[in-house]
């Protein structure tokens, strides 16, 4: 018999299936079980994939029977954010408007590829609206709950896949990242969420958010887990002119070199002035565990953020021009405003904003001519409650939502590969971020791995 559980991770799960001490279909259905009990509580998932697990279970099942060999994530159980295309189901997006279209006609290329590597969808996961969200408060689908407290925020736009990971309900989920969008679930839920850089991972069927900014990448409860998934997905593909058509580069090999000889620093300045005791404590503990110097400051940190923010407002509102003019009342209220403030920006502003951007670039760039690996907080805070509008950081209340990603969106602004990392600790979750120059997934997954291993990071299952 197999002593898998809720809170198994995937790796665990394929090798069991493989040898045969449970079938994929078993898991699949222990898997539609648990959401049918937990989801209830979180509110994580929008759409079940019932009947396209239990077919895709068995053909795993009926591979093994026949002798063949399995990939690496046969039968694991996996659920996407609702922005990607699920063949048969439109692609919400987390919007009203959206359901409207058509049924998608077939799988993002991620989902595809995941699909090849033996995994099992089953189902498509909350999210804000369009992706312009930090906190996980959909109007339509409901607010996705934190599952270590169902009063807190699962944090956004990747609420469901972060909290369908921490729930237990997949043990892979994917979303996507502008702004922090991984990074914040993952540290808010208490799970590790991969960042790629900027073009590493096709976004081909996926909806967009914000072209110059959006990355696509997954969640886990393991470092190894989340190896295994960035693994099966990277390639070229056509459809997404931003993807950079990199050759793969599989990480799963190097997570055991442990961190002798890397370069290691926190990032210091505007990273360590902004914070609540919990994400200075996060940091100070895996600061210390990794022997890290610094803190490097880096220049420009606050103006790149402000760009962000304005090429973020520009683009999203490009996209939705026509539905702001027709369906301006089916926007939730406060995408709608934002969406409203990005069309009236001036030109002039943008051109501004990029070019600002890449000074920024530059700056990181001299960083990392003499640092492998640098540490920063991934939220300010934990989960705040639900509906919280205001929190108070060092004596000045600030705004919730725009605040969440003071720490995620200076990173994603120039397309770094990040690590979102949970710190052991008592109470809420939270987590850092562990950053490294482009194309050193590998380097971030490395470190990740040894916090992991040294017990300094790592998942802590909730009581649901």
């Amino acid at each position: 018999m197999s002593d898998l559980g809720a809170f198994s991770p995937a790796w665990k799960i394929a090798r069991a299936v493989a040898a045969g001490t449970v079938t994929a279909e078993d898991v699949a259905r222990s898997a539609l079980g648990r959401i049918a009990d937990v989801n209830p509580a979180v509110n994580a998932v929008t759409d079940v994939t019932a009947e396209r697990a239990l077919a895709g279970a068995r053909s795993v099942d009926a591979a093994r029977t026949a002798g063949r060999p399995l990939p690496p994530l046969a039968g694991v159980p996996f659920a996407v954010k609702n922005l990607f295309d699920i063949e048969g189901l439109p692609t919400r997006a987390g919007s009203k408007i959206n359901r409207d279209q058509a049924p998608a006609r077939r799988d993002a290329v991620l989902i595809e590829r995941l699909t090849a590597a033996g995994a099992v969808l089953i189902g498509g996961l909350n999210m804000g609206e369009y992706a312009y969200d930090f906190t996980g408060e959909n109007a339509h689908d409901g607010a996705c709950r934190n599952p270590h407290d169902v009063t807190r925020m699962a944090g956004g736009s990747s609420s469901g896949s972060g909290a369908a990971a921490g729930a237990g309900l997949a043990a892979l989920t994917l979303g996507s990242d502008t702004n922090g969008s991984i990074r914040v679930p993952a540290s808010f839920c208490g799970v590790f969420g991969l960042k790629p850089t900027y073009g590493r991972l096709t976004r081909t069927g996926s909806f967009p958010f914000c072209d110059s900014l959006d990355h696509l990448g997954p969640f886990a409860r393991s470092v190894r887990d989340l190896a295994l998934a960035y693994d099966a997905m990277q390639g070229p593909a056509d459809g997404d002119p931003a993807c950079a058509g990199r050759p793969v580069a599989p990480v799963l090999d190097t997570l055991d070199a442990g961190i002798d000889g890397l370069r290691i620093a926190t990032l210091g300045g505007y990273f360590d002035t902004a914070g609540m005791p919990e994400a200075e404590t996060a940091v100070r503990a895996v600061a210390g565990a990794l022997r890290a110097g610094g803190p490097v400051a880096v220049d420009g940190v606050a103006e790149g953020r402000a760009a962000a923010f304005l090429i973020t407002n520009v683009e999203s509102a490009a996209l939705h021009l026509k539905n702001l003019r027709t369906r301006l009342d089916d926007f939730d209220p406060d995408t709608r405003d934002r969406f409203l403030a990005g069309a009236m920006l001036p030109g002039p502003w943008y051109a501004r904003a990029q070019q600002v951007r890449a000074w920024y670039r530059a700056c990181f760039a001299k960083v990392f001519q003499d640092v492998d690996v640098l540490i920063a907080p991934a939220t300010p805070f934990p989960a705040p409650e639900i509906g919280c509008r205001t929190v108070t950081i060092r004596g000045r209340e600030v705004l919730t939502r725009p605040n969440i990603g003071m720490f995620t969106q200076p990173i994603s602004a120039i397309g770094l590969p990040v690590c979102a990392v949970p710190v052991r600790r008592e109470g809420l979750p939270i987590g850092v971020q562990v950053i490294a120059a482009p194309w050193r997934e590998d380097l971030c997954l490395r470190v990740a791995a040894w916090l992991e291993k040294e017990g300094v990071a790592g998942f802590a299952a909730p009581a649901l």
